[in-house]
């Protein structure tokens, strides 16, 4: 009777975890974007100038100020220190011309970080990529300042890329099923590989696709829902880009994968190990 089986619920396995051990994993990941994304903002600042990198500090300021305000008058624990206010503040900079007035990226950030993603319960539930909502604010509410057409080095978001895939701090699944889609269908509809090839390098695809559809909270996490994911998101960018109003349209494909993300890791779950499908009743009772 001493050896006798207890049966309880799962979780059966379990490790000596904390929270502050997994912020500082968090931490750890986030930084290895900052360090991606430096590459981008000084060629921004050699090109551009001065005004590039200044954009880029009021930004990130702006956010971390925001989340620590709003955890500190909520009394909630402060979260500043696992930098994800830093990356969304640099991700939300490098989406916006650089001649955008100071106070138009500030509002930007206010939108980010309190409407986007604290007022939803923070980091984690957020339901869509917070710098993603506070470019498409922008565009919505100062569309004039936000279409002045900047020409960007899309060679430095490819090698981010390449960085991140062999770290593993993202899949590959993701980016490439969005490109790749964009390519082909581009290449159907025009005839030209070329052309579909141009398109993949321009506008935010390359961008969005490495640094914004990958967001850990926000896309899905069974392999065959990236595929989804990205197979969604690249049509849908491609609609808009040839059939729309609009010359880019990866901000609202990717929130529109976002929205999506739940559906997608429910048709995209994984089988488990040595399950067997019940066979159906045969009619009349009889197994």
């Amino acid at each position: 009777m001493e050896d006798r089986l207890i049966v309880t619920a799962s979780p059966h396995i379990r490790e000596a975890s904390t929270t502050r051990g997994l912020m500082g994993i968090l931490a750890m990941l986030q930084s290895q974007l900052i360090n991606l994304l430096l590459p981008a903002v000084l060629a921004a600042g050699l090109i551009f100038g001065v005004q590039a990198i200044v954009l880029v500090a009021v930004t990130t300021l702006a956010c971390v100020a925001f989340e620590y305000l709003y955890e500190m008058l909520l009394k909630k624990p402060n979260t500043v220190g696992d930098l994800s206010a830093v990356v969304t503040g640099i991700i939300l900079a490098l989406n916006m011309p650089v001649g955008m007035p100071l106070w138009i990226a500030v509002v930007g950030a206010f939108v980010a970080i309190v409407i986007t993603k604290q007022l939803f319960g923070g980091l984690g539930y957020n339901f869509a990529n917070p710098a993603l909502v506070g470019r498409i604010v922008l565009f919505l509410g100062f569309t004039s300042r936000m279409t002045a057409y900047v020409y960007p080095d899309m060679a430095v978001d490819a090698l981010a890329s390449a960085y991140l895939v062999a770290t593993k701090t993202i899949q590959a699944t993701i980016p490439v099923t969005i490109v790749a889609t964009v390519f082909v269908l581009t290449a159907l509809n025009t005839g030209s590989p070329y052309t579909a090839l141009i398109e993949c390098m321009s506008g935010g695809l390359l961008f969005g696709s490495v640094f914004m559809a990958t967001d850990y909270v926000t896309s899905p996490f069974t392999t065959k829902g990236k595929l989804f994911y990205g197979v969604f998101i690249g049509l849908i960018t491609f609609l808009i880009r040839h059939f729309g109003s609009m010359n880019e349209g990866m901000s609202y494909a990717i929130l529109l994968g976002n929205l999506m993300t739940p559906w997608f890791n429910a048709w995209g779950h994984q089988t488990p190990l040595g399950y067997k499908k019940p066979k159906k009743a045969k009619k009349g009772g009889a197994e």
